[in-house]
Formats: C-alpha cells, sequence, structure tokens
C-alpha cells in the first residue's frame, strides 16, 4: 500500500556536546521546530533528555554545545 504524500516527517541532526565531555550523535529534532533557526532545536533537545531522565531515574546531563550534523 503506498503511503499518504507529506505523512513522512522532515528532522533535522544535530551532534550535542554535553559538560561531562561526552558526545550523542544524529539528535533528530522536528524540522518544524526550527522555525526561527536552529537555537530552538536546544530547547527541542533538552525536552527530549528530560523525557529520557524521568524514565531512567538518572539525571539529565547538562548541555555544553549543539551543532547541526553534517
Amino acid at each position: 500500500m503506498a503511503k499518504k504524500p507529506g505523512s513522512r516527517a522532515e528532522f533535522v541532526f544535530f551532534n550535542v556536546t554535553y559538560e561531562d565531555g561526552s558526545l550523542r550523535s544524529n539528535r533528530r529534532v522536528p524540522a518544524d521546530a526550527l522555525a526561527d533557526g536552529d537555537g530552538q532545536a536546544r530547547a527541542v533537545i533538552e525536552e527530549q533528555d528530560r523525557a529520557v531522565a524521568e524514565k531512567s531515574g538518572i539525571p539529565p546531563l547538562t548541555i555544553k554545545s549543539i551543532d547541526r550534523a553534517a
């Protein structure tokens, strides 16, 4: 069965460096969340980290920098 046009979500990928020196590659952020530029990516990724931390019981790491993946 064919997919409906426009049913596929578009994502932008970011590499995230945390204060402890760890790196997470290719973190997905919905493209529509970046209407005002890449600055919104930090808030989206922080929210994703909070959700994971809540489920795992491990506190979220502090983000040092975010760069768009090549």
